[in-house]
């Protein structure tokens, strides 16, 4: 058997962090993410919406560098939760727990979490730890 999901989309929102009794960073976040097909009556794309959890070193991750409108891949596994609500009815909620997410655009000169980037200067990501440096030389670094 196999449950695996991946996604490309853009943060509809800033992540949630928390942190269990014991310690354990965890993450909320929602993606947007672009259906193949556009509606036949309208033309347009039609977009879901995904909530995501990440945990431990993802959460971090996720929390410190992305932020609302940043295209991410994330990758993970479908876990479905059904509980009865206060008012006796069943719910169901649908979310993908992350076991990697990506950044895969940069970061607007103006980030909320560093402020405007001094003047002449951009506003530059650290990277993820473990990444490697990148080469400003390097042709398509900007692709």
């Amino acid at each position: 058997m196999l449950n695996r999901v991946v996604l490309i989309g853009r943060l509809t929102r800033d992540p949630e962090s928390k942190y269990t009794t014991n310690g354990i960073a965890l993450a909320n976040f929602g993606i947007a993410v672009d259906r193949p097909t556009r509606n036949q009556e309208t033309g347009e794309r039609e977009t879901d919406f995904i909530n995501v959890t990440a945990w431990r070193h993802t959460a971090e991750f996720v929390t410190q560098y992305l932020t609302k409108g940043r295209l991410v891949a994330v990758e993970g596994r479908l876990q479905v939760r059904s509980w009865v609500s206060q008012d006796g009815g069943r719910r169901t909620a649908y979310e993908v727990v992350a076991d990697n997410v990506q950044g895969l655009d940069r970061p607007k000169d103006t980030d909320a979490r560093r402020g405007p980037a001094p003047e002449g200067q951009t506003a530059q990501a650290a990277p993820a730890p473990g990444a490697p440096e990148v080469d400003d030389t390097d042709p398509f670094a900007d692709e």
